[in-house]
């Protein structure tokens, strides 16, 4: 009887307690493809590292394959078909509210028998098989794991090796001390414009990423000597690739916190066919944070967006995607009418501020045969944004002071074919064709005329032209060639440049490789820059209208070591020789575009001007091992500019010096709990500034500087910590997260310039981002 009561007790428990009860499982499944033609891979092995009994399978002939019933934790998967190199996908978080959908490409071996035995892993390589330097490749998990990354690539990469955040309130980054403005976007294999809310003309950045982590799939970094298929750009490349929505199971997830609201939904189609769709709304109100009392300010800020992956089958050769994105972003402050309440000169000011930017795209990808891939897009992109200032008087009167509103469109083409002669060689050549359309006004105040002054207004349309080829060639498994040109042209001045590119890396063994890259490299001028006004004699005229392009050499040379399989180490030195960049002509002259970060330039310029980047990098990874991550970044740079008085000064971006360590260890709980901890400490050398001439600026009555002392000035060294504290609970068919992210944990005032303040006749200091603390709910269901 007393058996009998306790088999009874243990099965009500277990009635009243099925959390206990079972084992929460999930599934990975996934594609295995050829890496150059995209084709499908029936019959590669698919196995689970570490696994006793074994667990693995094999892909159908579409190259398919499915893991099932798989208790939560993390995967490593070793996928291998015969005739190609074997590789592993490493650290696969399963978790109960999602499936894992993998797209896992393989490369063919180029002789039967090995040399030697080298393993691959997806952290190992970049996506796009063409970088052979200065490329890194990161995944949605790093995005999301990083401390104070939240969710944005821009402030995410300033985790890597010659990566510096320019300002904490936005996500620009300088590359190697390149201007922010030199970084190139694209998705999908096209160029895209710059993907940010709150953004200024002529960036590259802006307050917060538009893109949602939940649409991306593992995408590419590149911090110079880019291959050939990239242009446009002259500091580094956000390669961006979209992941394919869930094509068997509906999921959603959503995120509320102190940032706003985000939701994301995908599933298949319909039933029995493998297309999928994938779509992300966010809405946020960031003057929130002030209504808790955080200092951001008086201003109401807002923004709002949407982005979508809608992947559709053909036939089986054949696919067509319809993605895009699109945001909103606006900012509003008043002036106090209050006199008395006056503390800054700034407090008379009241202005409006908005930022809209959206890209819908088509792609169409076709086999052709066994050789043969080709891609197909046409995109429609475009942003406006503005801004209205006005100044209260001493008779509290409004002064308007600063009128701009720059909308852009564009249509792109892109075609794009990859080759595949033989396990050895690989051709890919394409052509983008752009059609840009604009409508440029810019208004500034000018006290002479105590009114405002224009100095930008144009509008209607041109083209630009770029197109590549590239041979990738592996003579033998240890050394690989990557030669390539690119052509660039700008057909409102026709001003052009044609850009050989090449690169080459030695496997020395099974852990050590060299790599070498060499690439001319050039970028166009923000548009607006090209319609500055100046008046001549009583006529309008455009003196940058035939500026041509910036041009750079780079010159890289690395070597990478696997100390272990799952930690490595990364050391490249580089130089870059920047010429052709527009200044302001004339022996005394110390203005750069180089150092231009916002807003468009409109004194007249020449194509005269020179810059030199050069340093040394190191890099210390553990990818994700024993629930251990860490990210160990330092640089050693230097970046200088000339101009017509023949003297090398540092850019703005010349800290000289950059220590970043990125960390995170994860501890399992009871019940399928999950602590994560996450920290990120950047100490760097401070940005250059210009000082202000205190007896001409309390003359004038704003800011006036010491230009023949240009950039002189060094802001103190920036040291900032930030944390990411994170609790994750899986349930049945759900996962729950709660994260706490804590931005300047310590609270540092890390100095960002100085100002003059009319209202005292004061030079005053200007600091960043004080602690923020930013709390998030999210269920994956």
């Amino acid at each position: 009887m007393h058996s009998f009561t306790k088999v009874f007790a243990v099965l009500f428990f277990m009635a009243i307690n099925p959390l206990q009860a079972q084992q929460l499982t999930q599934t990975i499944r996934g594609t295995v493809i050829d890496q150059i033609t995209k084709a499908p891979m029936p019959g590669a092995t698919v196995m689970v590292l570490g696994s006793d009994p074994v667990i693995g399978t094999s892909s159908d002939v579409h190259g398919d394959f499915k893991l099932t019933g798989l208790p939560l934790g993390t995967y490593s998967l070793k996928v291998n078909f015969m005739g190609f190199k074997e590789i592993i996908s490493p650290t696969i978080q399963l978790n109960s509210g999602k499936e894992v959908v993998l797209t896992i490409p393989l490369e063919e071996n180029v002789t039967q028998i090995d040399e030697f035995v080298v393993t691959a892993t997806e952290k190992d390589r970049t996506v796009n098989d063409m970088i052979q330097v200065s490329g890194r490749t990161f995944s949605v998990e790093e995005t999301r794991k990083f401390a104070a990354a939240v969710n944005d690539p821009g402030r995410m990469a300033t985790s890597f090796s010659g990566v510096t955040g320019t300002d904490d309130g936005n996500n620009n980054i300088s590359i190697r001390g390149n201007s922010p403005n030199g970084l190139l976007w694209r998705m999908e294999g096209i160029d895209i414009p710059n993907p940010n809310h709150f953004v200024n003309p002529g960036t590259s950045g802006g307050g917060i990423s538009i893109l949602s982590s939940q649409l991306l799939a593992n995408s590419d970094f590149l911090t110079g000597a880019f291959p050939a298929e990239y242009g446009n750009a002259l500091s580094g490349a956000f390669d961006l690739n979209l992941r394919k929505g869930n094509n068997e199971n509906r999921e959603f997830t959503i995120q509320a916190g102190i940032l706003g609201l985000d939701l994301a939904a995908e599933g298949p189609i319909a039933k029995n066919y493998k297309g999928s769709y994938l779509v992300n709304y966010r809405y946020s109100t960031l003057s929130l944070l002030s209504n808790i009392g955080l200092p951001l300010g008086d201003f109401v800020t807002n923004f709002q967006d949407l982005s979508f992956n809608i992947y559709l089958p053909t036939g089986s050769k054949s696919n067509i995607t319809l993605f895009g994105f699109g945001g909103l972003s606006d900012q509003k402050g008043n002036a106090l009418t209050d006199s008395l309440n006056w503390e800054s000169e700034e407090d008379r000011y009241g202005s409006t501020f908005f930022s809209n930017t959206g890209a819908a795209g088509i792609k169409h990808s076709y086999s052709l045969n066994e050789a043969n891939f080709l891609q197909t897009t046409v995109l429609a992109s475009g942003n406006g944004l503005g801004t209205t200032s006005s100044r209260l008087d001493d008779n509290l009167q409004f002064q308007d002071r600063y009128y701009n509103k720059y909308s852009n469109s564009k249509i792109t083409f892109s075609s794009v074919l990859n080759t595949k002669f033989s396990a050895k060689a690989n051709l890919r050549s394409g052509v983008y064709v752009n059609q840009l359309y604009y409508n440029l006004r810019e208004d500034d105040f000018e006290e002479g005329m105590r009114g405002l002054k224009t100095n930008i207004n144009s509008k209607g349309n041109t083209q630009s032209i770029q197109a590549f080829s590239q041979l990738n060639y592996r003579p033998g498994e240890r050394l690989t060639f990557n030669v390539g040109l690119h052509y660039l042209q700008l057909l409102l001045n026709n001003s052009n440049s044609v850009e050989p590119r090449v690169s080459a890396s030695y496997v020395l063994d099974e852990k050590q490789r060299l790599s070498f890259g060499y690439g001319l490299h050039s970028q166009t001028q923000p548009l607006g820059t090209y319609f500055a006004e100046q008046e001549v004699n009583g006529q309008i005229i455009l003196p940058n209208e035939d500026l041509g392009l910036s041009k750079s050499h780079h010159f890289v040379l690395g070597y990478d070591r696997s100390l272990t399989p799952y930690l490595r180490v990364k050391v490249e030195t580089y130089y870059q020789h920047l010429f052709d960049i527009p200044i302001k002509s004339g022996a005394d002259e110390t203005y750069s575009i180089i150092n231009q970060q916002w807003a468009f330039a409109t004194d007249p310029l020449v194509n005269e001007g020179f810059g030199r980047n050069y340093g040394v990098e190191l890099t210390l990874e553990q990818f994700m091992h024993n629930d251990l991550y860490f990210l160990l970044s330092t640089s050693l740079y230097s970046s200088k500019y000339k101009t017509n008085e023949d003297v090398w000064r540092n850019t703005a971006y010349n800290g000289n010096f950059n220590v970043t360590l990125t960390a995170g260890k994860e501890y399992k709980l009871k019940r399928e709990r999950i602590l994560g901890l996450n920290v990120r400490a950047i100490y760097t050398g401070g940005l250059r500034t210009t000082p202000i001439n205190l007896e001409e600026s309390i003359e004038k009555g704003e800011e006036v500087y010491y230009d023949h002392l240009a950039y002189t000035d060094q802001n103190p060294a920036y040291f900032r910590t930030d944390l990411r504290f994170s609790l994750k609970k899986n349930k049945p068919k759900s996962t729950r997260t709660w994260a706490l992210d804590i931005q300047n944990a310590s609270n540092r005032k890390n100095i960002y310039g100085s100002y003059f303040e009319a209202m005292d006749g004061e030079i005053k200091t200007s600091y960043q981002a004080p602690l923020i603390p930013i709390l998030s709910y999210r269920v994956e269901f």
